[in-house]
C-alpha cells in the first residue's frame, strides 16, 4: 500500500511540473499514469478489469486529436482529356459540412466533379477563390474534423419576441394625427375663399401665380413609377461547359463542310407497337418503352449498312478511319448545357438493353453525375428536339463525329396513302453530314433506311 502511495504522489507531482511548463503532452501522459495508478490502488478493495482502464486511456487520447484534427482535401484527379477545371463553392469559412456532403463543384469542360467532405467538420479554410483554376491534385481547402460552427446567428433571433413584447401597451395610444390634405390632396381646382380685407396696405399676388403645393408630391409619384419600369440588364459569365461547347460547335462549321437532307417518317406502325405492349414492357423489365430505342437501332442497322457515315477523317494523317463498332451519343439538355453521353456497341443491342442504357444515362444527367467517361467516344449522334415540340431544324455535326440525326416532334398530317388521302402521325427527320467523307448517294439511303426500320420494325428480322 505504501509503494502505491509513493507513485501516486510522484505521479502527480509530476503532472504539476508538465501542466507549468506547458507540455500539454507530457501532461496528458502523466494523467493518463495517474488514473492508472488510482485504478491500481483501488484493486486492494475492489475487483476491476484492467482492460477498461487501457481502453479508457485509449479513448481519451484519440477523441482529443481526432476532434482537433485539420485536413486539407485536394482535388480528384481528372480523366486523361480533362486538365483542369474552375470551382465554384456551395460553401464558406465557418460553415459545418457532414460526411459525403458536397462543399464545391469543379466544372469542367465536358462535366461537373463534385467535391464531398471526407468526414463531419467545419470548413477551415478555403484555399481557391471562387472561379479559380484547378488542376489534379490541386489543395482545395482546410476541414477541422469533429468541430461545429458556433451558433452566434440564433441569439438574436431567441430575443427577438421577447423584445417584441413591450408595443402592445402602446396600442391604446392614440393615432397619429393624419397628414394635412394639402400634402397628399389633390390639386385644388376652385379659386380658395377671399380673406378680409386688412387695415393696411399689403403687397398681394394673382390667383394665376398661386403654385399648387401638391405638385412636389405627384412628381415624386411619377419619378417612382418611372424607376419600377426602367429597362435593366445583367451580365453572368459564361461557365467552363457552355465555352466549350461553343467552340466546338464553331470547329464544326470551319472544319467540315455541313450538308442536311431531309425525310419523314410515318409513326403509325411504331406508335401501335408501343401502344400494345408498353404495359407489358413495364411490368417486365420496370422501364417505359419509348420511341428512343426504335430510332437508336435503327441507326445502328442503317450505320453498319452505310460505313461511311460511321466513319471519319483524321485531319492529322489525311486518313479515313473505318469503324467496325457503333457507339451513338445521344444528345441531353441540362441546366448547365448539353451533354452527350455515349451507348457503346449499339450494333449488339436489342430494344430493352438501348431502353435500359437510356435510362441510366438520363438518370445519371438529371443527378449530374455523369463522368468524362460516359461521354467520350462515339461515332454517330442522335438529337432529339421533339420532346420541346421542334417540327423542323437542322442539326450541327458533333466533332470528330461525320454525321448527326436529327428528330422532331411528331404530328398529325393529312398524306397520300393508296390513292387516298389520310391523317397519320408523321416526324421530319433529318441528317446533317460531312460533304469531305460522305457523299449524296450514301446520305439519303442512310436516312431511308432509318425511315424504313422505323416504320415497320420488322425489317430487322429480316435483315432487308
Amino acid at each position: 500500500m505504501l509503494s502505491h502511495s509513493r507513485c501516486l504522489t510522484r505521479n502527480f507531482g509530476r503532472s504539476l511540473s508538465a501542466i507549468r511548463q506547458g507540455n500539454n503532452v507530457l501532461a496528458r501522459r502523466a494523467s493518463a499514469a495517474l488514473s492508472v495508478s488510482h485504478s491500481v490502488t483501488l484493486n486492494n478493495h475492489v475487483k476491476t478489469d484492467p482492460r477498461s482502464s487501457v481502453f479508457q486511456i485509449q479513448y481519451f487520447r484519440t477523441s482529443v486529436a481526432c476532434r482537433n484534427e485539420i485536413v486539407t482535401v485536394k482535388t480528384p484527379a481528372f480523366a486523361e482529356s480533362v486538365s483542369e477545371g474552375d470551382v465554384r463553392w456551395e460553401k464558406a469559412v465557418g460553415d459545418s459540412v457532414s460526411e459525403d456532403e458536397v462543399v464545391c463543384e469543379i466544372e469542367t469542360d465536358k462535366t461537373s466533379v463534385q467535391v464531398p467532405s471526407p468526414a463531419a467538420g467545419v470548413i477551415e479554410e478555403l484555399l481557391v477563390p471562387d472561379g479559380g483554376k484547378v488542376e489534379g491534385g490541386t489543395p482545395l481547402f482546410k476541414l477541422r474534423k469533429g468541430a461545429v460552427a458556433p451558433a452566434t446567428k440564433e441569439a438574436p433571433k431567441a430575443e427577438a419576441p421577447a423584445a417584441a413584447a413591450p408595443p402592445p401597451p402602446s396600442a391604446a395610444a392614440p393615432p397619429p394625427p393624419p397628414p394635412p390634405p394639402s400634402a397628399v390632396g389633390p390639386i385644388p381646382t376652385t379659386m380658395p375663399p377671399v380673406p378680409p380685407v386688412p387695415a393696411h396696405a399689403m403687397d398681394t399676388k394673382p390667383v394665376s401665380a398661386i403654385k399648387p403645393t401638391a405638385a412636389p408630391a405627384a412628381a415624386a409619384v411619377q419619378a417612382e413609377a418611372g424607376a419600377k419600369g426602367a429597362r435593366t440588364e445583367s451580365r453572368v459569365k459564361m461557365n467552363r461547359m457552355r465555352l466549350r461547347i461553343a467552340q466546338r460547335l464553331k470547329e464544326a462549321q470551319n472544319t467540315c463542310a455541313m450538308l442536311t437532307t431531309f425525310n419523314e417518317v410515318d409513326m403509325s406502325n411504331i406508335t401501335e407497337l408501343r401502344k400494345t405492349y408498353k404495359d407489358a414492357f413495364l411490368k417486365k423489365h420496370n422501364i417505359k418503352l419509348g420511341f428512343m430505342s426504335a430510332f437508336v437501332k435503327a441507326a445502328a442497322y442503317a450505320l453498319a449498312d452505310q460505313p461511311a457515315v460511321n466513319a471519319v477523317i483524321d485531319d492529322t494523317t489525311k486518313e479515313i478511319v473505318y469503324r467496325d463498332y457503333v457507339d451513338i451519343s445521344v444528345a441531353v439538355a441540362t441546366p448547365k448545357g448539353l451533354v452527350v453521353p455515349v451507348i457503346r456497341s449499339v450494333e449488339g443491342m436489342n430494344f430493352t438493353d438501348i431502353e435500359k442504357a437510356i435510362n441510366l444515362l438520363g438518370e445519371k444527367a438529371r443527378k449530374n453525375e455523369l463522368a468524362v467517361e460516359d461521354m467520350d467516344g462515339g461515332t454517330f449522334t442522335i438529337s432529339n428536339g421533339g420532346v420541346f415540340g421542334s417540327m423542323f431544324g437542322t442539326p450541327i455535326i458533333n466533332p470528330p463525329q461525320s454525321a448527326i440525326l436529327g428528330m422532331h416532334g411528331i404530328f398529325d398530317r393529312p398524306v397520300a396513302i393508296g390513292g387516298k388521302v389520310e391523317i397519320r402521325p408523321m416526324m421530319y427527320v433529318a441528317l446533317t453530314y460531312d460533304h469531305r467523307l460522305i457523299d449524296g448517294r450514301e446520305a439519303v439511303t442512310f436516312l431511308r433506311k432509318i425511315k424504313s426500320v422505323v416504320e415497320d420494325p420488322r425489317v430487322l428480322l429480316l435483315d432487308m
